[in-house]
């Protein structure tokens, strides 16, 4: 049995918080610039460059890539042979979060009621999902989630006869109707199967995928393949302003699900898609 100290986790994610807000992952920076590169539209190729050296502004001066720094989510794999001590684990977590939101002079955007929206002033609580794994350690990843996007995610219950199609067209449309209003080129999570909840988190996880990495299922990698082609071909482009990248990756999740349903989520995130994780 492993011990690990409350303050620590709590340390690390208030750090986290700040990395992920001023630094984005090398591969997503990587995408960002090979995209620039290849756009076929001039507007466009001038947007790319503008997001690059946003990105290079705000790691150098330690300005938050966005001024919409989030809602701190934090995806925590638990090693069922790990006892944590001196706390319990989500207080750990929420006190990272509000140190780093302060410490780090990050927006505070999240409000204690959803109808009454007065500000917590710290950013907490966190979207904590927990995921109970074999081992001895702690896997915490933070992705602080921008709004902009957000609110363009969407959920839909297909009936199983919708099939693939029905699969690829609702995550067309959901991408579709964002247009412009998800700040792209943007990064597209989907979930498909388990329940209504179950796809949504499906989805939410696919986005702290690895730009370059695809499913390690063939039709699911050619489904990721094929829509990031079509999603390029919408003409939406960058800033919504037309071009040849309106997306820079699409990924795609699946789990079991009833014999009854395909649920579908596409959870959308803008060009900051923004995570980082360590290992405790």
């Amino acid at each position: 049995m492993k011990t690990i100290q409350a303050e620590i986790i709590t340390k690390n994610i208030k750090e986290m918080c700040i990395e992920a807000n001023h630094y984005l992952t090398e591969d997503m920076k990587q995408a960002l610039h090979q995209a620039a590169d290849t756009e076929r539209s001039p507007l466009g190729k001038q947007i790319l460059h503008q997001l690059e050296d946003n990105l290079q502004i705000a790691a150098e001066d330690m300005i938050p890539i966005c001024q919409d720094t989030g809602m701190a989510v934090v995806f925590l794999e638990v090693g069922q042979d790990v006892h944590v001590q001196g706390g319990l684990l989500t207080e750990a977590v929420n006190e990272g979060v509000r140190q780093g939101y302060e410490e780090g002079f990050l927006r505070k955007s999240v409000v204690k009621d959803p109808i009454f929206r007065e500000n917590t002033k710290d950013n907490t609580p966190a979207i904590i999902h927990y995921d109970i794994v074999a081992g001895d350690q702690i896997k915490i990843t933070v992705a602080p989630k921008g709004f902009g996007s957000e609110n363009m995610s969407r959920i839909f219950m297909l009936k199983p006869a919708d099939g693939i199609d029905g699969v690829k067209n609702a995550i067309l449309t959901a991408v579709k109707e964002a247009g412009p209003n998800a700040c792209p080129p943007m990064v597209v999570g989907v979930g498909i199967g388990g329940t209504f909840e179950k796809c949504a988190l499906l989805a939410k996880k696919a986005l702290t995928r690895p730009v370059a990495e695809h499913s390690d299922i063939s039709y699911v990698k050619e489904m990721e393949e094929e829509l990031l082609a079509r999603i390029n071909q919408s003409g939406i482009g960058p800033g919504g302003l037309g071009g040849s990248t309106t997306a820079l990756a699409v990924h795609i999740n699946t789990y079991p699900t009833h014999i009854a349903g395909l649920p579908v989520a596409v959870n959308i995130c803008c060009h900051v898609n923004r995570h980082c994780s360590r290992i405790l």
